[in-house]
């Protein structure tokens, strides 16, 4: 078998997996690390600017919410004579620790509003990158993937970021900013033993809370595998509503929907229940040293050595450690959910894409469609060939047809061409330029595809129809239509060309979808036309009236038609017989039928069926 380059088929299977590799999901400094160039981009001022000044408000606002209750203090005390009658006096006090608290409270909206434009341009970006990432991996990659679970990756991907950006940012490093403050201000207005036993509450709290946590994190991946399931399941039957109907397997989905289903279901109820747990002891851990270190503020005060103030300020920063802490666990849940979420995503952008421009890759000249295969050897999988040392060649101009059995290499050849795959060994060339070493764009631009089956976009005809060539006016939709021989059908409709078509085009018959995937074609105007058995679905009525439409789309045009009915390519200049992957013969029409061989047998059997 030829040497071919390893491909990636195999990772390609891993973002439907609900045990990703553990790089991929489960480190979390990788995560943060991929998501800093979106919060800090490189070559934007105004975004630096903007989390800077937020990050200013942030700290701003815990200066003022650990100065509040040291305020609060020095008001209790001038108010029962225990204190020093400061120059604000007990009211102008009380003024002050309003106006602390009413500051907190502003310089975090601020924070919010400042930093809102930021992350929502960081989740904008993620998205649009991950989009632009799919697009460009594979057939091979489009082919294996499931649509629903695909969907569900993105989009937790993208909640994942709003995740770590509402939590991470501005909970998990404001609480540690803030303990640090109230600690110094234990320290400073207390003694040691006051910071010794927050310090053993905050280590088994946090200590309780991750243990805790990071078993949740399980629960929650299974209940992100069931809830893939459960969609890919619902998406891939409503796709295949027809097929159900006609099977009568109604019940039979709403079972298989409804297992998967169950499984959630379970997920999410382990999950409840791990989380009433994970509340309860942490509200033990908080009581426990709340009670500790009042009681101590208590003796403190019937001893003399401490005012009253001291026992209103010591509950106060119980009050705001406690507060903060009580989301720990929340907190602490949602950026790994966050970070579980976006490693799925991360995973998914470390696809590789299969097929690549060389870094000197140049525009396709096409000057006059001539195509070239050279001992072309090629198969999906390492274990199977497909092609093997298929030579051929296309004039300029002609009309080549393809045929032979199922399995032979027809389409695969299509695939090639429009290079969805790279040939293991020999070489494609369009008007001797080897497609390897020019760009994709460039190729695809220069290639028309009118499948077997047409989809449809969920919009317009109009709009289908000008897909074909971005910008395109009116006037080019309306004249691509009549060269397909669809117009007159089009403006028969009530809503004429802004009748919508429906999910892939269904409210359309099969014939009037490949008319209008014709005048697609016909608009993006191509030199180089590939009809992969454009009329094979149709009835033989239908498939006559398609035919005239594609004898005039390839008028001035290289064309290629892959077909299983031989009557349809009878006038080819020259067709092309495979078998297991060679070529058997070739010729035209009539010379292949002199010959007696494969093409001849064929069109025997067609016409006998006929």
């Amino acid at each position: 078998m030829p040497a071919r380059n390893r491909t990636a088929s195999d990772q390609f299977d891993a973002e439907n997996s609900p045990n990703l590799p553990q790089n991929a999901k489960g480190q979390v400094w990788t995560v943060l690390s991929r998501i800093a160039p979106y919060l800090w981009p490189k070559d934007n001022a105004w975004a630096k600017k903007r989390v800077v000044i937020a990050l200013a408000c942030l700290f701003l606002a815990k200066l003022a919410t650990v100065y509040s209750p040291i305020l609060n203090k020095y008001a209790v005390d001038t108010l029962s004579g225990q204190g020093t009658d400061l120059f604000l006096g007990a009211f102008g006090l009380v003024i002050a620790y309003g106006l602390a608290r009413l500051s907190s409270n502003g310089f975090q909206q601020l924070r919010d509003a400042v930093f809102a434009r930021v992350g929502a341009q960081a989740m904008t970006s993620l998205a649009m990158e991950t989009f632009r990432h799919i697009h460009n991996l594979s057939l091979r990659y489009h082919i294996s993937r499931k649509t629903g679970g695909l969907s569900r990756i993105i989009e937790r991907g993208i909640q994942g970021l709003a995740y770590i950006l509402r939590y991470l940012i501005f909970s998990i490093v404001p609480l540690g900013f803030e303990l640090a403050l109230v600690l110094i201000m234990l320290w400073r207005f207390f003694d040691w033993r006051y910071v010794l036993v927050i310090f053993c509450v905050i280590g088994v709290y946090s200590y309780f809370t991750f243990a805790v946590t990071q078993w949740r994190v399980k629960l929650r991946r299974e209940m992100n595998r069931r809830d893939t399931d459960a969609n890919q399941k619902s998406i891939d039957s409503l796709l295949n509503f027809e097929t159900v109907k006609y099977f009568g397997a109604e019940k039979r989905e709403a079972e298989r929907f409804g297992i998967s289903r169950l499984g959630y279901e379970d997920a999410s109820v382990k999950s409840t229940t791990s989380l009433a747990l994970l509340n309860f002891g942490q509200s033990a851990i908080i009581t426990g040293g709340l009670v500790a270190v009042m009681s101590m503020a208590a003796k403190g005060v019937q001893a003399g050595t401490l005012t009253v103030g001291d026992f209103v300020m010591v509950n106060a920063f119980m009050i705001q450690i406690t507060l903060p802490l009580n989301f720990l666990g929340s907190v602490y849940r949602d950026i790994r959910q966050g970070v579980e979420d976006m490693g799925e995503m991360f995973h998914l952008l470390d696809q590789p894409q299969e097929v690549q421009d060389k870094a000197d890759a140049l525009d396709l000249n096409v000057s006059g469609g001539a195509i070239t295969l050279e001992n072309v050897a090629f198969g999906y999988d390492q274990d199977r060939q497909i092609l093997k040392g298929v030579s051929l060649t296309i004039g300029a101009g002609e009309k080549v047809a393809l045929v032979g059995a199922t399995g032979s290499g027809k389409s695969t050849i299509g695939r090639l061409l429009f290079r969805f795959y790279d040939v293991w060994s020999g070489s494609i060339r369009i008007d001797s330029q080897d497609l390897r070493d020019v760009t994709q764009d460039s190729l695809h631009a220069a290639i028309g595809v009118v499948p077997q089956d047409t989809v449809l976009f969920n919009d317009t005809i109009r709009y289908n129809i000008a897909y074909g060539r971005e910008g395109a006016t009116d006037a080019d939709v309306v004249a691509a239509a009549e060269a397909a021989q669809i117009h007159d059908f089009i403006t028969s409709l009530p809503e004429g060309y802004e009748t919508q078509v429906g999910e892939r085009g269904l409210k359309l018959s099969g014939g009037e979808k490949q008319r209008v995937g014709i005048a697609r074609t016909l608009l993006k105007d191509p030199p180089i036309l590939l009809l992969d058995e454009a009329t094979s679905a149709l009835d033989t009525r239908t498939e006559v009236s398609i035919q005239d439409a594609l004898a005039r789309a390839g008028q001035g045009r290289t064309v290629v038609t892959i077909a299983h009915r031989l009557s349809t390519i009878s006038d080819s200049d020259k067709i092309v017989v495979l078998e297991a992957g060679e070529v058997l013969e070739q010729g035209t029409h009539t010379e292949l039928l002199k010959a007696g061989g494969r093409y001849a047998d064929l069109w025997s059997r067609q016409q006998q069926d006929g």
